[in-house]
């Protein structure tokens, strides 16, 4: 065992503290409920969109990564890229935070 909690679990907390910090936070694709790969989309006030995806380092640890951000003159691109990623893997979860620096609750979520 890799020590690493099931995916519906993180994501349920990571929902559950954007909300208790007064942010909006919703599962736009549903994945693997114990491994799939979860991708979080911020946002703040619905715009200017970025993605993180866990990605592995030298160390062996994983953290979260800022991998793509929001073409503000073609923002269907973004949503593009998102469909794409769902339809390679099926068991990914995609879940939208919109909250002022949405970026502190990906740094949260560590290994």
């Amino acid at each position: 065992m890799d020590g690493r909690l099931p995916a519906h679990v993180e994501v349920n907390g990571l929902i559950r503290a954007v909300q208790a910090a007064g942010g909006f936070a919703t599962v736009l694709a549903k994945g693997e409920s114990d491994a799939g790969t979860i991708l979080i989309v911020a946002v703040e006030n619905g715009t200017n969109a970025r993605l993180y995806e866990r990605m592995p380092k030298l160390d062996g640890t994983r953290e979260f990564s800022l991998t793509r951000a929001q073409d503000s003159k073609k923002p269907w691109e973004f949503n593009d890229y998102l469909t794409k990623r769902r339809q390679q893997d099926g068991d990914i979860w995609i879940v939208e935070l919109d909250i002022a620096d949405a970026e502190r609750f990906a740094a949260m979520q560590h290994k």
